[in-house]
């Protein structure tokens, strides 16, 4: 299927952000690029939806959600903690979610086909054809072999989801900075600048 003008215009707005982004991650450059290429060339990343039926369940919509997530995070740092490097908000921001894209050719999200010529009511449905990991998880198990973070780094990408993750109690009062940027960011991109979408 071809897209449209908008449609193109979209496409090419969204990998315009991310290569701005992806060119603030300096001092771990080449391992930053491998895993960009992993991500980008093995998996769905830059085509999966970032839900099933919630925010950004469209294709291109974890690209779309992981961009919105470290520009937010970038501006949050800048006000309340510029010690922190733009690096360590990129690297977070732009695959905290990474796990959603399933395994390469195995995706998480599934479309799901209308019935008679009409949309479906949900338009994906997750995969349980894979050995389950939660998305923190599963970010890491891609990250880790290709990417060195620091444990700032995982701290943040383990326990981004926070309060909504019954599992994440035991962070409770040990947080780092670096996650609590991380946490609000995508819980400001989810429940404000995505609404709707």
């Amino acid at each position: 299927m071809a897209l449209g003008l908008n449609e193109r215009r979209i496409v090419i707005s969204l990998l315009e952000r991310y290569e701005s982004l992806k060119a603030l991650v300096k001092g771990r450059k080449t391992e930053f690029e491998n895993l960009c290429e992993f991500a980008e060339k093995q998996t769905e990343y830059l085509t999966a939806p970032a839900s099933s039926r919630f925010h950004l369940c469209k294709e291109g919509g974890l690209l779309e959600h992981s961009l919105n997530v470290a520009e937010t995070m970038l501006k949050i740092k800048n006000t309340l903690a510029p010690e922190i490097s733009d690096e360590s908000c990129v690297v977070t921001a732009l695959f905290h979610d990474l796990g959603k894209v399933g395994m390469p050719d195995n995706p998480m999200y599934l479309k799901n086909i209308g019935k008679n010529g009409k949309e479906p009511s949900i338009p994906y449905s997750c995969n349980n054809n894979m050995t389950y990991m939660s998305v923190p998880l599963r970010s890491l198990y891609f990250i880790l072999p290709i990417f060195p973070l620091t444990p700032e780094e995982t701290q943040a990408i383990m326990y981004h989801d926070g309060q909504y993750v019954d599992d994440n109690k035991s962070v409770a009062t040990k947080e780092c900075p670096l996650l609590f940027l991380l946490q609000y960011a995508d819980t400001w991109s989810t429940f404000v600048l995505e609404k709707g979408d």
